[in-house]
Formats: structure tokens, sequence, C-alpha cells
């Protein structure tokens, strides 16, 4: 049976590297999902070469979770160009730390409200979204080349057709790839399944953490997923799983009980 390497997220009660990889040490666990939503894992302020210690002298890794403001097919080309600039930096930095995946959230653009329904701009012009990601495709997988790493797309509050097209062009390319957030898919009502199990060849990434009605990134065993089936699934697809719980208490419940569905 293969075995599942568990990591944790980068929590607020963590504010420095050095907490981070205290407690992932403390908890037994393989990685640390860095989160570059946060003022100090920006470009600037990522130490690669403390990284590099790090992971050699603690036997750890990293994942990245990229901003999830990123929006590569924003109308404005300097906005969009200065995002695909950002992951091409880190791209470069994940070859140096061999970080293995790059987490990513499909931004839906903005949208008109109108009396009878939302129409979403990238849906309207979708002939320009699609190029522009299809731009975005093709550099990442130039900059990645052999080096094995995947940007793997996050589902969240259920993908919009426009999106899942989009999707699609991006898996047409190796680098590419799917993380399934469980707990989000419960959140809601498992709309994204299936598409996700169209594509599970590409499955290559988890973020697990229990939900209960719309409440979710409770600590394991305290709410209504069936997290022993979804293991499963992490295994037979070779995922990493991320224990997104969002406090230092309720990534210690989760590993505590890891033991019962590993």
């Amino acid at each position: 049976m293969k075995t599942l390497d568990f990591g944790m997220p980068t929590l607020i009660e963590t504010n420095r590297i050095e907490d981070c990889v205290k407690l992932c040490k403390e908890l037994g666990l393989d990685f640390i999902e860095l989160n570059m939503n946060l003022p100090q894992y920006q470009i600037e302020n990522i130490d690669v070469q403390q990284l590099k210690t790090i992971s050699e002298n603690e036997d750890i890794y990293f994942t990245i979770h990229l901003d999830e403001n990123l929006n590569v097919c924003d109308f404005n080309n300097e906005i969009a160009n200065a995002y695909t600039k950002t992951v091409l930096v880190i791209i470069e930095i994940a070859k140096q730390l061999k970080i293995p995946v790059l987490n990513v959230h499909m931004s839906n653009g903005v949208y008109f409200t109108l009396p009878t329904e939302k129409v979403f701009l990238f849906d309207q012009y979708k002939d320009i979204y699609l190029i522009k990601l299809k731009k975005f495709r093709d550099t990442c997988t130039k900059a990645i080349g052999d080096s094995n790493i995947k940007i793997c797309i996050e589902n969240c509050s259920g993908f919009k057709e426009f999106a899942m097209e989009g999707i699609e062009l991006l898996l047409e390319s190796n680098v590419f790839a799917l993380t399934f957030d469980i707990g989000h898919s419960h959140d809601v009502n498992g709309i994204d399944e299936p598409f996700i199990n169209k594509h599970i060849e590409r499955l290559h990434h988890m973020h697990a953490h229990d939900a209960k009605g719309r409440e979710n990134h409770l600590p394991l065993g305290t709410g209504e997923i069936n997290i022993r089936e979804r293991f499963s699934l992490a295994r037979e697809h070779n995922c990493r799983v991320v224990l997104e719980t969002k406090t230092i208490e309720g990534l210690k419940q989760s590993v505590e009980k890891l033991k019962n569905y590993t």
C-alpha cells in the first residue's frame, strides 16, 4: 500500500518560517505549503538559501500556494503580464528548491450584475480569455521544461463553464494538473467532482479538511466527509495531502486523527 505525504499550510499563528518548521517537525509532517498571499512569502522576501538549508537539515520539503488574486487573463495586459512574470520567477525558485507543486486558484475575473443574471466578462469575451490562457500555458510549459514541477488547479466555489474550458486547455500541457480540495467540494455539494473525475488521471495534489454543511476547514473527523474514501483516492493517484485547517489546534487534531484513516 502506498504511503501518503502529509503537509501543513502556513498559518496566521506561524508567522515565521522557523515557526512553521518547528510545528511541522513536531507533528511529524513531510512538507509545508508556503502561501504567497502572505507578505513574508512574496518573491522579494523569499530567502532561497534559507529554505534550501531548512529542507536539507530538517528533511522536509515545500510546496507553494500561489496568490489567490492571480489573474493571468486580466484584460489589462500590464497586469496580466505582471502575474505571469510572478509565476515564472516562482518556477525558477521551485527548480532551485525542488518544489514539486505550485497550487493555483482559477480566477473567474469580473462580472456584471444584470437584472436577471451575472455576466462574467471572461465568458462574454471567451476568445480573448482562451488566447491568454493558451499563452500562459505555453510560457509555463517552456519555463518548467523537464523539471517535473506541476501547476495544480484547485477547485474552490464551483468551476464556471468557461473556466472548465480553460482548464482543459491548460491540461493539454503535462505541466498542469489538478488539486482536489475535499472541503471546498463538500461546501458546493460536489458540483466540481464530475469534471475532476473526467480528468482523474491528472489529479496530483489534495487539500484535506473536514466540513459540515457550508462550514469547512474543520479538523478531520469533526464533519461529514468520508475522509478514508478521500485518502484512498489520494493514495491511488499518488497525491500529496495538505491538512488545510486554519489553526494550530485544528492541525494538531487532524494529525491525531490520521491514524484512523491511514
